[in-house]
């Protein structure tokens, strides 16, 4: 009798195992409070101490304060619709209302037919094609999957567990196949294919945190375990050599919270330390661009939006994390739905970087690898080298490359304004109003706070400051007196005064506190301009700076015609630059001694009184110092490949 129970038993056991592999598990909803004040609160399930940078309670609270902000401005809104891959901002909002709002008016949204349902037929109508309706899709499935439907959150189940069968990227659509080549870029005509296959860093983490995701979820573990070593690949690469869309001003924050999901739902412990090591990263290298609510220096996927504080998406999402602005955000990034409702912190050594609390001044030299560097070759040398400097009141960076690049803001430059946080100082060559792209012909060198920019005669330039700047010109130089901070220019065969530019009606609807400004070339060899930056801990006051630059700073032009030009600062730096006609990389001397690209490889290397931030390339140590914390994480792939036994 015994013997025939446990055979029972063992039945039981056999069929619950086969069960359990074909129906959704149970998944802890988030604890959402509101205290007297009307503070929300987002509390997701506890996770292991190992997973955390810890934050003290003053960071979560203001965190929570900034949270509120986004909240309040994106709950109640209307949501839009599911057409193609409208859902990054439909379901955004609906899980906005799903945290501080209209509840059931939200989950409804979340479940109603897929507009193109027909084209997902062959995973139960649901849209697991387009990348940033995935990035959705998860957080709806693992946060908030428990006040679904059970019926509908099964049909998500099935058509997840049928979309990871086999690997979805590069398998023929069942209608489209591989796509028939005509109409917009991300359609699914055009593409085919059972999801998204473009691969921008932000596109790829959708689609490869989404697919392991949900192939964890449905027990399809040859397809787990092919995108586990993919997201291995990825993190690794981030470490080794850097990030093909880098600082993106537009699109950081979409790989940033695409990540967020596989640090909040991976059940592998060695996925979830992907996710984490993955943040820490982005984190770092948001915290270097991040000033007061801004987001500058150079910046690849540029197009011109963000050059005023908080018009950023970068910076309006980092802004959650790393506060340090004298006002609210009047423009939360609408992702930080995926911030707010996600257990992950950044270290506080990186907070502390992003509020740039270190000794100053200190100059940083970083490389940046190949846009696409994951075809052959991609990884094997860097094609950027960018040179940022920290000053008490700025910080300024340019960029150089052997090409040009239409979408690589090369130089930017942000001031402290007490009022606003930060203030913007922009150039660019043409005549377009958003002043983006490495334009051909473009080659600058920079020097700590001097800056050489020189093009062949006949593009005009055009620069950005808020219109709250002083400008005056003495003795054929450009002062700007921003709020702490000063700046000379010393044009080079350009127009002695520069004149208002007339920028297009959105440029103006954008950036209704700042002006432009344009000067033409007026030789016929090369022109561009000289820039030295002050401020009052290296030159005590502006009419001081004024005085020193006037008689001090020296600008030799003997060699123009040949593309030669060197600057002697105020100070007694010297400065020069030789045009390259051979590509687009310069010549740079720094106090006489040529600057070798060869030698400028880390992805971080600092200069100066302190060591910020470091990480050398294909060295995998990632080390942040600041504000008295230090935080280092070294990538091994040891520490993240422990296979986790089939669900």
């Amino acid at each position: 009798m015994r013997k025939r129970n446990f055979l029972f038993l063992s039945l039981l056991l056999v069929a619950g195992t086969s069960w359990a592999v074909v129906t959704s598990r149970s998944h802890p909803v988030p604890d959402i409070t509101r205290d007297g004040t009307g503070l929300v609160q987002v509390h997701p399930a506890p996770i292991a101490s190992e997973f955390r940078n810890p934050w003290t309670p003053e960071m979560e609270q203001e965190f929570w304060q900034r949270a509120n902000v986004a909240l309040r401005r994106y709950a109640g809104r209307n949501y839009g619709n599911t057409h193609s891959e409208n859902e990054k901002r439909s379901y955004a909002l609906a899980m906005y209302d799903l945290v501080g709002g209209d509840r059931q008016k939200a989950l409804t949204f979340l479940q109603s037919p897929d507009v193109q349902e027909a084209d997902h037929a062959h995973t139960e109508g649901i849209d697991y094609y387009y990348a940033f309706t995935l990035k959705g899709q998860i957080r709806k499935y693992f946060l908030f999957g428990e006040w679904l439907d059970s019926v509908y959150r099964q049909r998500m189940f099935r058509g997840a567990k049928r979309w990871t069968e086999a690997d979805p990227n590069g398998r023929p659509h069942p209608v489209y196949g591989l796509g028939e080549g005509t109409g917009v870029d991300w359609d699914i005509r055009r593409r085919g294919g059972w999801v998204d296959s473009r691969n921008t860093d932000g596109l790829r983490a959708m689609r490869e945190v989404a697919i392991y995701l949900m192939a964890e979820e449905t027990g399809n573990e040859a397809v787990r375990q092919l995108y586990h070593r993919k997201l291995q690949d990825y993190v690794g690469s981030l470490y080794q050599i850097g990030m093909g869309e880098w600082d993106s001003e537009n699109y950081h924050g979409h790989t940033l919270t695409a990540y967020l999901n596989l640090y909040d739902f991976a059940q592998e412990p060695a996925v979830k330390r992907l996710g984490k090591a993955a943040l820490d990263w982005f984190m770092a290298a948001g915290a270097v661009k991040y000033y007061r609510g801004g987001f500058g220096g150079p910046t690849k996927r540029d197009y011109g939006g963000g050059n005023m504080v908080f018009r950023s998406s970068a910076a309006s999402l980092l802004w959650l994390y790393f506060g340090d602005t004298p006002q609210p955000n009047p423009w939360p990034d609408r992702e930080s739905i995926y911030a707010l409702t996600s257990s992950y912190r950044p270290p506080q050594a990186v907070v502390a970087l992003a509020r740039k609390q270190f000794a100053k001044p200190v100059e940083l030299w970083s490389a940046k690898p190949i846009y696409e560097n994951w075809k052959p070759g991609g990884r094997d040398r860097p094609t950027y080298w960018e040179t940022t400097f920290f000053g008490h009141t700025y910080q300024m960076g340019s960029v150089v490359s052997a090409f040009a690049d239409g979408d690589v803001g090369p130089f930017k430059l942000m001031a402290t304004n007490r009022q606003r946080g930060m203030d913007y100082f922009v150039v660019n060559t043409g005549d377009r109003s958003n002043l983006m792209g490495k334009k051909p012909g473009d080659q600058i060198g920079q020097f700590q706070n001097l800056l050489l920019w020189l093009r062949p005669a006949g593009m005009p330039f055009r620069f950005q400051w808020p219109r709250s700047a002083q400008v005056e010109t003495e003795n054929g130089i450009w002062f700007l007196r921003f709020e702490q901070t000063w700046l000379a220019i010393r044009p080079i065969n350009l127009e002695a005064k520069p004149f208002p530019a007339s920028p297009d009606k959105e440029w103006i609807d954008r950036y209704p506190e700042e002006v432009q400004f344009q000067a033409t070339s007026t030789g016929n060899s090369y022109s561009g301009f000289a820039l030295e930056v002050g401020e009052p801990q290296s030159d005590g006051n502006y009419p001081r700076f004024k005085q020193r630059v006037k008689a001090n700073q020296k600008i030799d032009l003997t060699g123009l015609s040949e593309g030669r030009v060197e600057l002697r600062g105020s100070q007694g730096k010297r400065l020069g630059l030789i045009h390259n006609a051979q590509n687009e990389l310069p010549i740079v001397l720094r106090d006489g001694m040529r600057h070798d690209w060869r030698q400028h490889r880390d992805l971080y290397r600092t200069i100066g009184r302190s060591q910020p931030i470091s990480l050398g390339w294909k060295q995998g140590t990632l080390q942040v110092r600041a504000g008295g914390q230090v935080f280092q994480q070294t990538y091994r792939p040891s520490n993240f490949t422990n296979p986790m036994p089939p669900r």
